[in-house]
């Protein structure tokens, strides 16, 4: 990079040394002479070589440092090793690191932070084998840090409620905080609330610090109410806790709640009361019914909507969503085959939610008539995916396919379609770009190459989900209720990716909280679906 090398023949002997003298006169050229014969006269054919010349000297340290910013980490400490000068401006433009946070980080601190200076983005990560950085160490980063904006702990176990205090007394600038398998409590996390006043967004998940039952200390408000738009609890015991903080941000714009235990019907009720600016919420195998979905229906700015396995979960409650939240956009339901949402539900969505935009619809059986509507009625419907429902055959893909002229994405699994559903999509649906088919054993490989042929910018992937060989291991896992599997999914969280060798404290937590360790094909779908067509999203 920013190296040449050039060569020049001098002809003639009287030019030989003006050219000399004006190039030796330069510091970074050599020249270099040699006889030669000629029928004439002697000549000397002189050869100039320029030295290797670095042409990024001339670039202020700041251009350089903008050249840094377009490269990803591993081109980033290649260049690091160029030369003194390229290895202190990509340590000083840095602000993104992540760190293996062993014990044995705590020496190399010093050093770290010397070269980083100007890190804003931190992430400490430890594995579950391995001791992790203490109180020392988080409040040694803290000093040398204070312009931290992000922070992320991954199973620092050996934090107290101590050095999380000191910490947010050196870091008041932070704005976004999220620590998972951390055993830290209630007093680490009120101090980081009393002093980070512009804390923007929490996740929260596994705090083993937090005492269970009623003498659970309450978390919240404190000052960062007033910034708080994002809050996150995932698999708490005693999420409820944080109750006071919820009620007491104001300008929260979203709430997701996943797998935490108690009845939350009460503190919804409350929560809606306080907190009515909601535009997304999240509720993921808790504990809810339909009178937690009408204290919820109080969010009449409401846009997206996430019902993930929460079987008391009716009809009613959909109903009282919908005529209350008429600017919904994206409505996520995983029926978990209760039975409980179905067509009148959904009718009354496609008559009060005109704007939706986004459905998914896993175990749940929809029929013709509430299909038709919501065809008719949300004409700005561009992702649709229905999964595992037995009511959803070829007539009713007929009908999505004739009515839903802005469908863009559908997906289909599990579902009793078959080729002639498979027709209907060759003629309908004009603006159609992609098709997912899984598991759908009528549909077969002919159908979908003629779908693919009559539309040739249709991107269609059929999985016909014909049964292979299977070790132990893959017979004994089972399947999803909802019959969904996926590519397995890297997260921020070692233990989403345990073996199934593991031990039974481990199942034993996990059956408590239910979790899954599948993934499934609608949620990775929609993850890239988000991004399409420029929708805006409410986080």
């Amino acid at each position: 990079m920013g190296q040449s090398a050039s060569t020049a023949a001098v002809p003639s002997r009287s030019s030989r040394r003006d050219i000399n003298h004006s190039h030796c006169s330069k510091n970074k050229s050599t020249a270099l002479s040699s006889p030669m014969h000629t029928e004439e006269k002697d000549e000397f054919l002189v050869i100039i070589v320029d030295e290797v010349s670095d042409y990024t000297s001339d670039l202020p340290d700041e251009c350089l440092a903008c050249i840094f910013q377009f490269l990803g980490s591993g081109d980033r400490k290649r260049c690091s090793l160029v030369c003194r000068r390229w290895l202190r401006i990509e340590g000083q433009s840095r602000h993104r690191l992540s760190l293996n946070a062993q014990s044995d980080l705590l020496p190399l601190i010093p050093s770290l932070f010397s070269r980083f200076d100007s890190v804003t983005k931190l992430a400490l990560k430890c594995d579950r084998k391995s001791a992790s950085i203490g109180d020392e160490a988080l409040i040694l980063i803290s000093l040398r840090c204070r312009n931290l904006t992000r922070l992320k702990l991954r199973a620092c176990r050996e934090l107290t409620d101590a050095g999380m205090a000191v910490f947010a007394k050196n870091c008041k600038g932070l704005k976004k905080l999220s620590c998972g398998s951390c055993t830290f409590g209630a007093k680490g996390m009120n101090a980081l609330l009393d002093h980070c006043s512009a804390l923007e967004e929490l996740s929260v998940k596994r705090l083993r610090g937090l005492t269970d039952g009623a003498a659970a200390e309450p978390i919240g408000p404190g000052v960062a109410t007033s910034s708080l738009k994002t809050i996150c609890l995932k698999e708490l015991y005693n999420g409820q806790c944080f109750g006071p903080l919820i009620i007491g941000s104001k300008n929260l714009r979203t709430l997701k709640l996943y797998r935490c235990s108690g009845d939350w019907d009460k503190l919804l009720q409350v929560i809606a009361d306080r907190v009515t600016g909601m535009v997304e919420i999240h509720l993921e195998r808790i504990q809810v019914s339909d009178v937690g979905l009408a204290a919820i229906s109080n969010c009449q700015d409401l846009e997206i909507l996430h019902l993930v396995k929460t079987p008391e979960c009716s009809n009613a409650g959909l109903v009282w969503v919908a005529e209350r939240c008429k600017i919904l956009r994206k409505l996520h339901i995983d029926g978990w085959k209760a039975n409980r949402i179905g067509d009148e539900g959904l009718i009354a969505v496609a008559k009060c939610c005109p704007n939706l935009q986004e459905l998914v619809l896993i175990g749940v059986n929809p029929t013709k008539s509430s299909l038709e509507m919501l065809a008719s009625n949300c004409q700005n419907l561009e992702r649709l995916a229905l999964c595992g429902s037995d009511t959803v055959g070829d007539a009713e893909i007929s009908c999505i396919a004739a009515k839903c002229i802005a469908l863009k994405k559908l997906c289909i699994k599990s579902c009793p379609i078959s080729d002639q559903g498979m027709e209907a999509l060759a003629d309908g649906c004009p603006n159609l770009v992609k098709v997912k088919l899984k598991k759908c054993r009528a549909v077969t490989c002919e159908a979908a190459d003629r779908l693919r042929a009559n539309r040739g910018s249709l991107a269609v992937n059929l999985d016909t989900g014909e049964p292979e060989h299977q070790d132990a291991s893959a017979s004994d896992s089972g399947a999803n209720d909802n019959g969904i599997e996926f590519p397995p999914v890297v997260t921020q969280i070692a233990a989403a990716t345990a073996a199934p060798t593991s031990t039974s404290r481990s199942t034993s937590f996990k059956a408590r909280l239910g979790l899954l360790t599948g993934r499934n094909l609608v949620a990775s779908t929609l993850r890239r679906w988000s991004s399409f067509n420029g929708s805006s999203r409410s986080n």
